[in-house]
This record gives C-alpha cells, sequence and structure tokens, in this order.
C-alpha cells in the first residue's frame, strides 16, 4: 500500500504540471505518502485498544471536565486541515476514565477523514459508550482550511459544534455548568 500511495502522489504531481524528477520532488511522494499514512493513522486504532482497561472504581459522579484538547484533522471533502480544540465533559457513574484517554479518543477520532459534525458525534458516542456515564458534552471549535485557503478564503471564521447526551441534553443547569466550565458562557 505504501508503494502505492506513493505512486499515486507522483501521479498528482504530474497532473498538475510538475517535473516529479526534479530534485525538489524526487522524495515528495514517498514523503507525503508517509504523511498522509501518519494523518490518517486513527483508521488503524480501535476504542478497546485505546482505553486499554484504563477505567477506575470512583465515587464521584460530579462533571469531569477536560477542555482545550488539540486536535488535527482532514476534511474529508478537499483532504485539507481543520485544526481546533474539544472540550469534554461526562458525569461518572461508579467507574472515570484515565485522563490521556481522552485526549487519545479525540485523536483517534480526528485522525480519519472527517466532517468536524460527525467527530464530535463519535467523540460523544465513544466516551459514552466506555464509561456508561450519566451524560457527556463535546464542543469542537476549529478552523477549516478548506474556508481559509480557497472558497471563500475567510481567515477568522472558527465552526463550533457540540453534541450533548444524558444529562447535558436533559438538563439546561447541567449544561449551562459544562459551558460556564469551558469560557463559553457567562
Amino acid at each position: 500500500m505504501s508503494e502505492q500511495l506513493s505512486q499515486h502522489y507522483r501521479e498528482i504531481l504530474v497532473g498538475l504540471g510538475e517535473n516529479p524528477e526534479r530534485e525538489g520532488l524526487l522524495d515528495t511522494p514517498k514523503r507525503a505518502a508517509k504523511a498522509m499514512r501518519y494523518l490518517c493513522h486513527g483508521y488503524e486504532q480501535s476504542l478497546e485498544a485505546i482505553v486499554n482497561g484504563a477505567l477506575f472504581a470512583s465515587d464521584n459522579d460530579e462533571m469531569v471536565t477536560v477542555k482545550d484538547v488539540e486536535l488535527y484533522s482532514l476534511c474529508e471533502h478537499h483532504l485539507l486541515p481543520f485544526i481546533g480544540k474539544a472540550h469534554v465533559a461526562y458525569i461518572p457513574t461508579g467507574k472515570v476514565l484515565g485522563l490521556s484517554k481522552v485526549a487519545r479518543i479525540v485523536d483517534m477520532f480526528a485522525r480519519r477523514l472527517q466532517i468536524q459534525e460527525n467527530l464530535t458525534r463519535q467523540i460523544a458516542e465513544a466516551i459514552q459508550e466506555v464509561t456508561g456515564a450519566a451524560g457527556v458534552a463535546v464542543v469542537i471549535e476549529a478552523q477549516h482550511m478548506c474556508m481559509m485557503m480557497r472558497g471563500v478564503e475567510k481567515q477568522n471564521s472558527v465552526m463550533s459544534t457540540s453534541v450533548m447526551l444524558g444529562a447535558f441534553r436533559e438538563s439546561s443547569t447541567t449544561r449551562q455548568e459544562f459551558l460556564q466550565l469551558i469560557g463559553r458562557s457567562k
């Protein structure tokens, strides 16, 4: 697959009118294939392997929030990056998730070809599945290169998406507390 992907990048260079034999481009197809495999390595990961048993018994039933988890993904429509932050919260029901696992779950889904709306839901549903939480909330704020570098070329636009499950959906007070904790509400 590596060689095949590299060959496709070579063909893209030719299609753009470039000479893949010129000095600066000699190894570009190989480097681009390696970069794309890295940027999409989330396909090779599973939720079970990411969590790896890092669920711990806890009497805590108050909101757990992890904010400003940076994420890097590729828009599935243009294969251009979108970059931003995820804010994740859940209300435990007897188990808490190891802190780094939240960031790893964000990365696993972000490192696939995505649209932000689906990414937000996938993260929320994965946290819900793993923890059995009373509720899960995810907000993602991201800038999309497909809007900044091409098309409308709007440099300061930020897309926000949210998914609220369980208690976050059912209780405006719980939702408001989360939004205050991440600085998105007064």
